[in-house]
């Protein structure tokens, strides 16, 4: 199950740590963006961005496209604060709260989300109420996560999101949409200790599949295994599995 307020919750306390933690989402965005500019014509009318986090895709969306409107979107009414420079000088609104349930404005020429759709209940009504948003041959760009994401916490610990695979992700967009960019690949960090992992996770809100507090004794037998099943000897992994898709309006 999605639970949006614990989610609100753990990645509203991550507003100041995300910036230095979060290396496979600048990564990420780097390369959306990359896709985006190959692909999209410039300037770009009016764009909304849905998970708009501390602002790595959206300062890139401003210097690249220079929309004539910009909204920007993420469950974390805290993250407005990334972006004062953009609200004070009108070349951005900040909507806060579920994406899945606010009524954005249409008449979009581009929807661009990165790193946010995993989160939500169902991404396929999602797809549909974009298409309704977007003008004709409007483009939809998003990065989401395949089902090797964090496969490392999910054999250890048991928990995870759901995650889709890129077949069923073009599957689903190919009613509305007709696809024209889509890859995947798997980021693969390294570090010192499985504690250093559940840092890493938790000072970039990703932890917030998990709502039980730690005791010693579990937190003791979630290191061990971890350590067993995913050290070289030297270090342990985590893996990310992005997924980059853009679509256009059909």
């Amino acid at each position: 199950m999605i639970d949006k307020q614990l989610i609100t919750r753990r990645f509203s306390r991550a507003v100041e740590s995300y910036n230095r933690e979060a290396v496979a989402q600048k990564r990420i965005v780097c390369r959306m963006s990359d896709m985006l500019e190959h692909h999209l014509s410039r300037p770009c009318g009016r764009v909304l961005e849905i998970g708009s986090g501390t602002g790595f895709l959206t300062r890139r969306l401003v210097e690249m496209f220079h929309p004539k409107e910009l909204v920007l979107n993420d469950i974390c009414q805290e993250m407005s604060v990334c972006f004062t420079d953009l609200l004070e000088n009108g070349q951005a609104t900040f909507w806060a709260g579920d994406a899945e349930t606010l009524s954005f404005p249409g008449d979009q020429d581009l929807i661009v989300s990165c790193s946010a759709l995993q989160w939500f209940v169902s991404p396929e009504r999602f797809f549909a109420r974009c298409h309704v948003l977007l003008r004709a041959k409007g483009c939809f760009a998003f990065t989401t996560f395949g089902k090797d994401n964090l496969k490392e916490i999910a054999s250890v610990a048991g928990s995870g999101l759901h995650y889709r695979s890129l077949e069923e992700l073009k599957e689903t967009l190919c009613m509305h949409y007709e696809i024209v960019d889509a890859c995947e690949e798997r980021i693969c960090l390294t570090f010192d200790t499985p504690l250093q992992v559940l840092y890493h996770l938790k000072h970039t809100g990703v932890s917030a599949v998990r709502q039980l507090a730690w005791t010693k004794r579990n937190l003791q037998d979630f290191c061990d295994k971890y350590v067993r099943l995913f050290s070289d000897g030297h270090s342990v992994t985590l893996t990310y599995h992005p997924i980059y898709i853009i679509a256009k309006k059909k």
